[in-house]
């Protein structure tokens, strides 16, 4: 696949057929290393207009999504390298539910799809983790809702505080 990369985190799969592979993983692996953040992708869809999103996303261990919503989207995973859990809240930071996904482990659910907006987040269980992400567009960053029982990803104390409380959490809910 021709990859373009348009920042240090997102690579863009040009032309009107995009088909990913190994290779193309192992591009993500290695742009990982660099990111700030903690993650990498690479966008099947040619511009945030589109309506519908694909991305191929990469995850270090150490990435930090604050707990967040769409409102009137949908989100789906299909899990390609790793595992995570998904962990939905209700709105007072309350855990929901604990969706655990995996490759290839017959303990996890390879695949999920939300489709109202609770507030989630991901935990990565694994270093990387590769995940296939649909959702639709147009993207507009005002349209994410942050949790405000959650730190904000700059706030680099308070959010390995967060973490560490919320591993422990979701490991004494699952049993583990």
């Amino acid at each position: 696949m021709n990859l373009v990369q348009k920042s240090p985190e997102v690579f863009l799969a040009e032309g009107p057929i995009a088909a990913i592979g190994d290779a193309d993983i192992e591009v993500l692996k290695s742009a990982l290393a660099k990111s700030p953040r903690g993650r990498v992708r690479i966008n099947a869809h040619l511009s945030d207009d589109d309506r519908l999103h694909e991305m191929i996303i990469a995850f270090r261990p150490d990435s930090y999504l604050q707990p967040h919503m769409h409102p009137n989207k949908s989100e789906s995973f299909h899990i390609i390298y790793g595992a995570v859990d998904i962990v939905v809240f209700e709105d007072d930071g309350r855990v929901r539910r604990v969706i655990p996904l995996g490759a290839g482990d017959p303990q996890r659910a390879f695949f999920y799809r939300m489709s109202k907006p609770f507030f989630h987040t991901l935990l990565i269980r694994s270093d990387p983790l590769v995940i296939h992400e649909i959702t639709n567009g147009p993207f507009q960053p005002g349209d994410t809702v942050y949790a405000s029982f959650a730190p904000a990803a700059s706030d680099a104390a308070a959010v390995a505080t967060y973490q560490a409380a919320l591993v422990r959490k979701v490991d004494e809910l699952r049993g583990a």
